[in-house]
């Protein structure tokens, strides 16, 4: 569906000014910015994404990832087609690079969608949710409204005022943080790496639950150098983010060998010096799935892929071998 799109300004010549994200797109009249799903229509910025999905899903909480909120919860998932970056390593190519056939879902029937499968709310994932900015704007309040709750899984590259629109709707995050050097992003994303730490920033400061997700690239992100920045960046915004640390797999324009596990298990050592909580994310690696109570190392909740126990947690969200409070939501209040 066709929608006029926000944050944007006409320039000299039928030209468009898109200010939605860092990459700020100049627009030709009959052009497209680089997420595929804004166009110049007679000086007017169009979006034609709103509503349209490439799918409608229900995943394990888990999967976002998401750790610390809702554990063992499903949550119906959907995504745009199309995305503001352009990532070499791309997992979802065929439906973030590529045109592919989209259904349409409308806001008001979102809330009644997520409900009738069991699910808390809805995740807007698989692609960059961030092109679905007008989508979302609408359709979050309304599964609020239902007493469900919104989940954002994105690359963080967005502009501080759309964010700030945003943040109040979104009742979890999880920020894909893809390097720590400004010449990653450059290189391998067409992008800037600065934004998303704002973005990371903005949210952590926010009521809003945050995670974030590193995937590790063999040859382009996996120094130790690396790892100690992105430990001491997370810990300089909050010491207890969860950090979930992915091993790579060769795809789309990138074949860089697979991530060792040895590489993963010296990720988790490093950035363990500065986190309370680190995860090894789809590698199984002994006890790095586990969240441990910070203080006296009980076993808050266990996890064996998307099995979950949380018997480490009493009634009260705490600790039952020392009472202290565990970093986990459990309530939407």
């Amino acid at each position: 569906m066709i929608r006029e799109a926000l944050f944007y300004s006409k320039i000299d010549d039928d030209r468009v000014h898109c200010r939605l994200c860092p990459a700020e797109c100049h627009i030709r009249p009959g052009g497209r910015g680089i997420c595929g799903s804004r166009f110049n229509d007679d000086g007017r910025l169009l979006t034609d994404n709103f509503g349209e999905t490439v799918t409608l899903a229900i995943d394990p909480i888990e999967k976002k990832p998401l750790y610390h909120f809702f554990p063992a919860s499903d949550i119906v998932s959907i995504g745009a087609n199309g995305c503001n970056l352009s990532c070499r390593h791309c997992q979802n190519w065929e439906i973030s690079q590529e045109k592919t056939r989209t259904f349409y879902i409308p806001p008001e029937k979102l809330p009644e969608t997520a409900a009738q499968r069991g699910s808390i709310g809805v995740a807007y994932t698989y692609t960059e949710p961030v092109i679905w900015f007008e989508y979302i704007l609408e359709a979050a309040p309304k599964i609020r409204d239902a007493g469900l709750v919104n989940v954002m899984v994105t690359n963080g590259y967005i502009n501080p005022e759309p964010l700030r629109q945003l943040i109040p709707l979104i009742d979890a995050f999880n920020i894909d943080l893809k390097g720590m050097q400004p010449e990653f992003y450059r290189r391998i994303c067409k992008a800037k790496l600065e934004p998303v730490l704002e973005t990371i920033r903005q949210v952590a400061q926010s009521s809003a639950h945050l995670e974030v997700t590193y995937l590790i690239i063999p040859g382009l992100n996996d120094s130790d150098d690396d790892f100690h920045q992105l430990g001491r960046f997370l810990a300089s915004v909050k010491k207890n983010i969860p950090l979930h640390l992915s091993a790579y797999h060769p795809n789309y324009k990138l074949d860089n060998p697979p991530t060792p596990r040895e590489t993963m298990v010296r990720a988790c050592e490093i950035t363990d010096k500065y986190l309370t909580y680190v995860y090894a994310g789809n590698m199984q690696i002994e006890g790095r799935s586990d969240t441990c109570c910070p203080d006296c190392g009980n076993v808050l909740i266990q996890r064996v892929w998307y099995r979950i126990e949380s018997a480490g947690i009493d009634d009260k969200g705490a600790c039952r071998n020392c009472g202290r409070p565990a970093d986990v939501v459990t309530s939407k209040t």
